[in-house]
C-alpha cells in the first residue's frame, strides 16, 4: 500500500522567527533547525524533532512538499537530507520530479488557467490601481498569479474584502498570509497536482496538511488531513470532518503536524 503525504510548507511545517509563537522560559525552548537561507541570512526553521520525523516519514511514504512558493523559492528550502522525489509548487502550477519541472504538467495548467479566468495582466493592473503606500512590493509568480507584500497595520479597512469580491467576479480568489496578499486563478489548486502525483505513484491513501484558504481543496481531497491552530483557516473557523486541528500554535504546531502525519502514514 502506497501512502501519499502532501503538506504545505510555510506556517505548516516551517516557520520564520516572527511565526514561532513560543511561550515559556528560555531554557525550555525547543532546539531548532534552520532549513532556509535568503540572501545569506537564516529565514525558516523547524524543530529538530519535527525534522527527524519528516526524515522517517519520507522513507515510509511518498512525501510531497506542496507549496504556493515558486520553484525558485521552494529550492531555497532544505527540508530533507535527500530532496523529495516530487514537489508541488506555485500552488499546483508546477510539478517538480526529482527537482526538474515537468513541462507537460506546466503546459496543461496554463491551458486550463487561460480558459477559466481573466488574464493575469488585468489583475495586476487592478492591484496597481487600488494599491497605496501600504503596498511594499508587487510580484508576478511564474506568470501564473500575483501577490503583494503589504504593511498589515496600514491595510485600509475593507481593502482585502473588496479585492476578494472583484477577483471572484473574474474567476480568481485571494488569500492573506502573513504580509502577503495572493491573487490566484480559482482553477489553480494544489489538489489537482496532488491527484496527478497519486495517479503516477499508484497511491491508495492520501494524507495532507495546510493552514491557508489555498489548502482547502487539498485538505478535502485527502483521506485524512490536519491543520494548525493558527493561520487563515483557523482565523475563519474552517473545519472539515476528516481534518484534525493541532492543540498548539506556531512552530510547535509544526511538530504536531509532523508527528500526526508520521503516525498515520505508518499505521498498520
Amino acid at each position: 500500500m502506497t501512502v501519499l503525504v502532501c503538506s504545505d510548507l510555510d506556517r505548516t511545517l516551517i516557520y520564520s522567527a516572527a511565526a514561532f509563537s513560543l511561550d515559556g522560559p528560555d531554557e525550555a525552548m525547543p532546539r531548532l533547525l534552520c532549513v532556509e537561507f535568503y540572501q545569506g541570512a537564516p529565514l525558516s526553521y523547524m524543530t529538530e524533532a519535527a525534522a527527524r520525523m519528516l526524515e522517517t516519514l519520507s522513507t515510509a511514504a511518498t512525501f510531497v512538499p506542496t507549496t504556493t512558493r515558486t520553484p525558485e523559492q521552494y529550492r531555497r528550502v532544505n527540508l530533507l537530507e535527500k530532496p523529495a522525489g516530487y514537489a508541488i509548487t506555485a500552488n499546483g502550477g508546477h510539478l517538480l520530479v526529482d527537482g526538474v519541472d515537468d513541462p507537460e504538467w506546466a503546459a496543461s495548467v496554463r491551458a486550463r488557467v487561460a480558459d477559466g479566468c481573466a488574464p493575469l495582466a488585468d489583475v495586476q493592473e487592478h492591484l496597481v490601481r487600488t494599491g497605496g503606500d501600504f503596498v511594499l512590493k508587487r510580484r508576478n509568480a511564474s506568470g501564473l498569479f500575483a501577490y503583494t507584500v503589504v504593511d498589515r497595520a496600514a491595510l485600509p479597512a475593507g481593502w482585502v474584502e473588496d479585492l476578494t469580491g472583484w477577483c471572484a467576479e473574474r474567476g480568481w480568489r485571494t488569500s492573506l498570509q502573513g504580509r502577503k496578499v495572493y491573487c490566484l486563478p480559482a482553477c489553480l489548486t494544489k489538489a489537482a497536482a496532488a491527484e496527478e502525483v497519486a495517479r503516477r505513484t499508484g497511491a491508495s491513501t492520501m494524507l495532507a496538511a495546510g493552514d491557508s484558504l489555498l489548502d482547502i481543496e487539498l485538505l478535502e481531497a485527502a483521506d485524512l488531513s490536519i491543520r494548525p491552530a493558527h493561520g487563515e483557516l483557523h482565523d475563519t473557523g474552517w473545519t472539515f470532518p476528516a481534518t484534525a486541528v493541532t492543540a498548539s500554535r506556531g512552530i510547535t504546531a509544526g511538530l504536531e503536524v509532523s508527528e500526526w502525519l508520521l503516525e498515520r502514514a505508518t499505521a498498520p
